[in-house]
């Protein structure tokens, strides 16, 4: 009898558009169970592009204004595979300690650096930025494997 693989849920995590969905971002994307905008979107188009793909968690970002932006939330939770993560665009906001609130992940975004790194046991994950480039920054976005028992953040340079 053949074991069968854990359950595991792909996440395509960006942040940072500015306004800018790059065709490279989408096929990025493809086949992805769910989408996480971690801020600064730019335009209501941006989403509603992703929402064509996956479902789509996405939070306001301090660039982000007018009515649309406003209905979207500072911070949110986004789940997969009974994984908590904490989405919200700046780091240096973050007012919880994770671990302790039973989070696996917070995403991030608002450097426009892409960056994974682990402490105490989460996952810290900034895609970087999808949009118009800044300065020497690479363009880039990530996914994230979930599984019930593994966390597993790729970032992805996009080509431009």
């Amino acid at each position: 009898m053949r074991e069968l693989a854990p359950a595991e849920q792909t996440i395509g995590v960006i942040s940072d558009t500015h306004g800018l969905l790059r065709p490279q971002a989408l096929e990025a994307f493809r086949g992805v169970d769910l989408i996480v905008h971690a801020g600064d979107i730019g335009r209501l188009d941006i989403l509603t592009q992703l929402g064509r793909i996956a479902r789509v968690h996405a939070v306001r970002g301090n660039m982000d204004s007018g009515p649309w932006a406003e209905r979207l939330p500072s911070v949110d939770v986004a789940e997969a595979e009974e994984t908590r993560m904490y989405v919200l665009h700046d780091l240096n906001r973050l007012d919880l300690n994770p671990a302790a609130a039973g989070f696996r992940a917070v995403i991030t975004g608002h450097t426009h650096r892409p960056h994974i790194e682990e402490r105490e046991g989460v996952l810290y994950l900034n895609p970087g930025s999808a949009g118009p480039r800044r300065f020497t920054l690479p363009t880039t976005v990530a996914k994230l494997v979930v599984r019930a028992d593994a966390l597993e953040a790729e970032i992805i340079e996009l080509e431009t």
